[in-house]
């Protein structure tokens, strides 16, 4: 049995069309394997928000190939895709995503229950326990602070046990002490489920709680880098792929 949970083979992705079009991701190969934590980081536009949209089934790459879990995503349709990503991904983003009308334990449930599966209520609350949120399970995000909505976001990426969670800025809209929290609970699903999470960020001190650092610029892999990796090497290494596109 493979130990790769994600694999891109070659992986093109496009913005923009004729004379304008732009190369997003310029035949990408990386694979991600089952129970690590992996930090995307590269400047601004070197196109790992979009590496990370593909990765996940949420956009389709103009080449290439994307497989999830064994799951080969080319040629599914958007219906397969969909359930693919209710089934065995789990996402965790800086907007939170949280249906403001549910509570903390509605909205875990949510992605399961609109798979037609019934989550026990004791899983549920074990998974927004496991987060720090035991007593806040019927409230509702108004009533959440920042850092507590994205605890249920992590708890939601938790309770179907995905095969990876991907997540896109995580921490960025957090504080220095809600995100240190953030990326516990994260390694805790490396760690303690055996989960593969693919983080892209911008933070070093964030990245250097993963166990490896694939660097992009202006569409390919620059670097990939295995840990344990200190901020300030992160940081250096971002620089000088900023200093390399300007």
């Amino acid at each position: 049995m493979t130990t790769q949970t994600v694999v891109l083979e070659d992986v093109r992705a496009t913005y923009g069309t004729g004379d304008r079009q732009l190369a997003a991701l310029d035949g990408v190969s990386v694979a991600f394997e089952r129970g690590t934590f992996t930090a995307v980081m590269g400047p601004s536009g070197s196109g790992k928000s979009t590496l990370l949209h593909c990765a996940a089934g949420l956009d389709r790459p103009a080449g290439g190939s994307i497989v999830i879990d064994g799951v080969v995503l080319d040629d599914l349709t958007e219906d397969e895709l969909t359930r693919l990503r209710r089934d065995r991904i789990g996402f965790v983003f800086q907007a939170f995503n949280l249906v403001s009308s549910l509570t903390a334990e509605q909205n875990v449930a949510l992605p399961s229950r609109l798979a037609g599966r019934r989550i026990p209520q004791a899983d549920i609350a074990g998974a927004l326990t496991a987060v720090g949120l035991a007593g806040r399970l019927r409230h509702r995000p108004s009533e959440l602070s920042g850092g507590e909505q994205q605890r249920v976001a992590v708890a939601r990426a938790l309770i179907s046990r995905p095969a990876v969670v991907f997540a896109d800025e995580p921490t960025g809209a957090l504080d220095s002490v809600t995100s240190r929290n953030i990326l516990d609970l994260l390694r805790e699903l490396v760690d303690e489920h055996q989960q593969t999470v693919v983080m892209v960020t911008h933070d070093p001190v964030a990245a250097a709680r993963a166990d490896r650092v694939v660097f992009l610029a202006d569409g390919r892999i620059a670097g990939d880098v295995r840990g344990p990796l200190e901020p300030e090497q992160i940081a250096a290494r971002t620089a000088q792929l900023v200093e390399g596109s300007c």
